[in-house]
């Protein structure tokens, strides 16, 4: 808190407890009729009253020095906090270019190899889309995979589990699975 705040706080409070004591007078003088001792008790309340504004002026003055400097350090902290996340930034960028050229070298790539089953069901899936007969399209040659080149007709979908392996095969025509 900023002493003028403070200062002009404490004056105001002080000021309006003092003005209790010309106020009672009055009252007391009111009672009694005395006009004289009204006037002067007026007077001093009038006094303690004005200086009670001049502190409240003060505090007020305070108040918006406080505010100013309080925008100053919300501000510096913004732009700090802008300038850190910036730096942070900054490094992650650089961090990642790093990791890019070390990476270069090395170019680890994932490969899919489809087997030769797999190859003559995509022809053959291929051709019947495209209304040519798998005869036209392989010539009449057959892949040399140590098979047959027609592949088995009893093909049925598998399931694997997370770890890798094969599900066992169950009856889809009896479970039912339902969720609520």
């Amino acid at each position: 808190m900023h002493t003028k705040t403070m200062e002009g706080l404490i004056g105001a409070r002080t000021n309006m407890e003092l003005m209790n004591t010309p106020f009672r007078v009055f009252k007391e003088a009111r009672l009694k009729g005395d006009t004289a001792m009204m006037e002067r008790a007026m007077g001093y309340m009038g006094d303690v009253h004005e200086d009670a504004y001049e502190y409240k002026e003060e505090a007020d003055e305070g108040m918006k020095k406080d505010a100013e400097e309080t925008r100053k350090i919300a501000e510096e902290q913004r732009e700090e906090m802008i300038k850190n996340r910036r730096e942070e930034r900054e490094e992650q960028q650089r961090k990642l270019e790093e990791e890019r050229e070390k990476n270069q070298g090395n170019k680890a790539v994932d490969t899919v190899e489809i087997s030769e089953e797999g190859k003559v069901l995509l022809k053959k899936n291929a051709a019947a889309e495209n209304g040519v007969s798998e005869e036209m399209e392989t010539d009449g040659a057959a892949p040399d995979t140590g098979t047959t080149s027609e592949p088995k007709a009893d093909l049925e979908p598998v399931f694997y589990s997370s770890a890798g392996t094969l599900e066992p095969k169950e009856d889809t025509g009896t479970k039912v699975s339902a969720s609520v």
